[in-house]
């Protein structure tokens, strides 16, 4: 449990004396970590939702190696299932699995750079602000 307290005369005296102007470019730089900081939470879940359905394909991958190769494997496209020959889904899996960890790169490249200019933003404005601003998402 958190203990509250009251701040001491000293105490509220030296908070005072540290506040600094907010200037409109320090207020731009705020604005923009926010902007960023949105963008990597979005990313993030992105990433989540891409390595899962990477996950999914390669279960369904291993699965199929256990299927006959005579069957017709049903196969979704779009919004309906189609029967198609073993080796066909197969490529067609292949094709996505690779897409998939296409897309999972491109993903993590947005978030490497959004990280960067977010690292960037923080020192500029820690070194500006110090203690008066709070930055860790």
């Amino acid at each position: 449990m958190m203990q509250r307290r009251m701040l001491t005369k000293e105490d509220e005296a030296a908070v005072g004396a540290d506040e600094t102007e907010v200037r409109r470019e320090d207020q731009d730089k705020i604005n923009r970590f926010s902007r960023l900081h949105q963008r990597e939470m979005l990313l993030e879940d992105e990433l989540k939702t891409k390595a899962k359905d990477k996950e999914d394909l390669e279960e369904i991958s291993n699965e199929l190696e256990l299927a006959d190769e005579d069957d017709k494997i049903p196969y979704k496209i779009g919004d309906s299932f189609i029967s198609l020959p073993l080796p066909q889904v197969q490529e067609l899996l292949s094709s996505s699995t690779e897409k998939i960890e296409e897309e999972v790169s491109t993903v993590e490249e947005k978030l490497s750079e959004i990280r960067e200019e977010m690292q960037q933003l923080k020192v500029a404005l820690y070194a500006r602000f110090g203690r008066s601003i709070n930055l860790e998402t």
